[in-house]
């Protein structure tokens, strides 16, 4: 069958309001259409969907949902969802769902696994801050919080050479970066504000990161330019978190104590991760491997082997290793 009607048997199929990944899933699952010439199934699912309603086909409905995002549902299954129209027009509609079934898809903390063990592979320590465990009820401070810190101590051959430095700089034994994680990211608007999150939640490292499990491809030439612009680096994560990529590597800046001052004020998660840190950096030869263990087993967790890894993307719905090898061939 070709794409649209692939798109649409499995929105029959589905029979409920789903989004596009949802739908991109059940055609991989169902193999009814094969992706191998698309290098971003998803978001090619996602403008399919799209032509739809910008030309007036009345087979399918879309719901606007907070946040300007969409889900999608078959005009004749309509019934059988139940839903209750509120108001709309003839290129947006939207809706007010009367029973919601859980779409098959994975969330963003999802794929913080995958990051934590693409980066413990490169000898980095990373953690997850949760901004809404900080102080305060201000929304507009996760522009502040990163969504996960990363730390990665200098490698020196001998206990001589490593105490000799330390001695002279501490601040040298050690590089911390600062990540933004995102779903996908498909479109220029979409592009410029993580971009500019994580340059926000990123200004006191010494390396951040804009990470996503799905880049456009017609982003390319705008991402290099942002990142030429303002140094955050970008890297595409894999669902095979070995196989992720730095697309644009990261520019080295001096850590901005009085912004990690006031993060470790504002979120006990990450004043213990900098507390852990100052532990490892300080400790006599006598006690390193018992603050690296106690630093590790406080950072977050990763996957042990690729069995754990595969088995832990069927289970959040995201696209397995062998998926994305195909779409990749």
């Amino acid at each position: 069958m070709t794409l649209k009607e692939a798109v649409l048997k499995s929105l029959e199929d589905i029979n409920n309001i789903t989004n596009y990944l949802a739908v991109l899933n059940h055609i991989l699952d169902k193999k009814y259409y094969d992706f191998n010439v698309s290098k971003t199934p998803g978001s090619t699912i996602s403008a399919v969907l799209g032509d739809f309603i910008r030309n007036g086909d009345s087979r399918v409905k879309r719901i606007k949902q907070a946040g300007g995002t969409y889900s999608y549902y078959l005009t004749k299954n309509e019934q059988n969802i139940g839903v209750e129209i509120l108001s709309g027009d003839n290129e947006v509609l939207t809706i007010k769902p009367l029973k919601t079934g859980k779409s098959k898809t994975y969330e963003e903390r999802d794929l913080h696994k995958l990051l934590s063990s693409y980066l413990k592979n490169t000898d980095t320590y990373s953690k997850t801050i949760f901004h809404e465990q900080s102080n305060g009820k201000d929304s507009n401070q996760i522009w502040t919080h990163p969504d996960m810190v990363g730390i990665k101590f200098l490698t020196l051959q001998t206990k001589a050479s490593q105490n000799f430095l330390k001695s002279i700089n501490r601040v040298d034994t050690f590089k911390i970066s600062s990540y933004e994680l995102k779903r996908e990211i498909n479109s220029d608007s979409e592009l410029k504000k993580a971009f500019f999150q994580a340059v926000s939640n990123s200004s006191w490292a010494n390396y951040g990161y804009l990470v996503a499990f799905e880049f456009s491809d017609s982003l390319n030439e705008e991402m290099a330019r942002l990142n030429q612009s303002f140094g955050i680096g970008i890297i595409e994560l894999n669902a095979n978190p070995y196989q992720s990529k730095v697309l644009y590597p990261s520019i080295f800046r001096d850590l901005d104590f009085k912004t990690i001052d006031k993060l470790c004020k504002m979120n006990k998660e990450f004043e213990k991760f900098i507390d852990q840190t100052e532990k490892l950096m300080t400790a006599s030869e006598k006690y390193v491997s018992g603050a690296e263990k106690e630093l590790d087993e406080f950072c977050d967790h990763y996957f042990a082997n690729d069995t754990e890894v595969e088995n832990y993307c069927k289970e959040k719905h995201i696209l397995s290793i062998e998926d994305l090898e195909q779409l990749r061939d």
